[in-house]
């Protein structure tokens, strides 16, 4: 990993890990994909949750809610936060299904397995990593799910090469991120924090789609939201690994 990479990694950790320890959930800047007010759940799904878990969503949509899942599979959840996305799909695959949670913060990490414990979350577990190396054995998840995280990352090569190895035959992606649908000067391109931001990683939804299908996906499909904050725009992702 080049030094960039690694300056970019090291401000993304900082940033969130922040948001964890103060349970803040303001992720984005005013620009971006997800502004104060947006509800991105259904009530109904989040009514059995204490609202200090409910309340803390630093996503851009619900990835869970388009995922179509079923009892006992196993799911992954990249950049799972607080764990939030994780919970609800624990109870769309019930005890016999299995979620795991990726992060590579240690607050959120923390944040997460204390909601785990207060709700008894049994069939979640939370692991530290890095979306670029998946510490995930191949070939052992049914769905992978993330909300608004792959954007983050410096090598979004490196993340959907590692999702389709850790995915089965027929294994699917459903991820809720954002694309970029206007120009970046070259200052906020560079800028760390704007990479923090959820803005300066973005790509335009064609390199996006490119990139899942030179990792080996098909069946790619994308739903536009409703929220368009100049120069991104939430969208919607699928795509299955072929069996």
């Amino acid at each position: 990993m080049d030094k960039n990479a690694e300056r970019i990694k090291s401000v993304v950790r900082e940033r969130y890990g922040g948001l964890a320890r103060r349970q803040q959930q303001s992720c984005c800047a005013p620009s971006s994909c997800c502004p104060p007010g947006d509800k991105l759940y259904d009530p109904s799904d989040i009514a059995e949750l204490p609202q200090e878990v409910s309340d803390f969503s630093l996503g851009c949509g619900n990835p869970v809610a388009a995922a179509g899942l079923r009892e006992g599979e196993v799911v992954l959840d990249l950049g799972s936060g607080g764990g939030l996305d994780c919970f609800l799909a624990a109870k769309r695959v019930g005890g016999k299904g299995r979620v795991i949670g990726l992060d590579m913060s240690p607050d959120m990490l923390d944040l997460a397995r204390k909601n785990a414990d207060r709700l008894g979350a049994a069939n979640v577990e939370f692991r530290s990593g890095e979306m670029e190396a998946m510490p995930v054995k191949s070939g052992s998840v049914d769905v992978i799910i993330s909300n608004c995280v792959v954007n983050l990352s410096p090598d979004k090569d490196a993340v959907f090469r590692e999702a389709f190895r850790v995915l089965k035959p027929g294994g699917r992606l459903s991820i809720s991120d954002i694309s970029l649908i206007g120009e970046l000067d070259g200052e906020t391109r560079g800028s760390l924090e704007a990479w923090a931001s959820c803005v300066a990683g973005a790509l335009p939804k064609d390199d996006y789609l490119e990139k899942l299908r030179q990792a080996g996906f098909t069946d790619i499909t994308t739903a536009e939201k409703n929220w368009r904050y100049i120069p991104t725009v939430s969208m919607w992702v699928s795509a299955v690994r072929p069996a």
